[in-house]
């Protein structure tokens, strides 16, 4: 069974039960206008009426306490303010230029093309994913036929060009040196 077949059976199935709600006309509730509910049904069988109840719940007092609870509800000053923090923390440049990269893209053996597009939707997913640093690996350019490092001065273009990403640098030569960029995502 192929996906035309499944279309057409589904196209029967669907005229089949039009026909049948055609013929059996609109729906009618056949509920009396002021029939009594569940509730009220429950409370009469038990000897009183619904109203009454209604009205003793309603003389009830409260913990006046409770009650604004009821209306204002909670909230966790601790986690208010680590989430405030935490912002302060994220917004500093010196954190996030310390902190160590969260996903990390090698475009070795790349042609300037194929390193772009790699590129381009490697950050895409970064920024889907609310990362906020990311290192690119490009290599120095020892290999390059000509003086220029090709991958490296793509790389520099794409982040300038890129409205997604903020600013950038090398990092340790323990993390790439020169043959690699780190970038701060402006995703937040």
């Amino acid at each position: 069974m192929d996906f035309g077949d499944i279309l057409a059976q589904w196209d029967e199935e669907s005229k089949k039960s039009s026909k049948k709600q055609q013929q059996k006309g609109p729906q009618v509730s056949h509920k009396k206008a002021n029939a009594p509910t569940k509730e009220e049904k429950e409370a009469m069988r038990q000897g009183y009426s619904y109203e009454q109840q209604m009205k003793a719940d309603a003389k009830k007092e409260i913990n006046p306490m409770e009650a604004w609870l009821r209306r204002y509800g909670t909230v966790d000053k601790d986690a208010v303010a680590d989430e405030y923090n935490e912002s302060l923390k994220m917004r500093s440049r010196e954190y996030i230029r310390n902190m160590t990269p969260e996903a990390r893209i090698d475009l070795h053996g790349l042609s300037r093309d194929e390193a772009w597009a790699k590129l381009n939707s490697f950050v895409g997913d970064c920024e889907s994913r609310g990362l906020k640093k990311i290192l690119i690996i490009h290599g120095k350019g020892n290999h390059s036929k000509t003086n220029d490092p090709v991958l490296s001065s793509m790389v520099k273009t794409f982040i300038e060009q890129d409205e997604r990403l903020g600013s950038s640098g090398h990092p340790d030569r323990y993390m790439g040196g020169n043959g690699a960029t780190w970038v701060i995502l402006r995703n937040n």
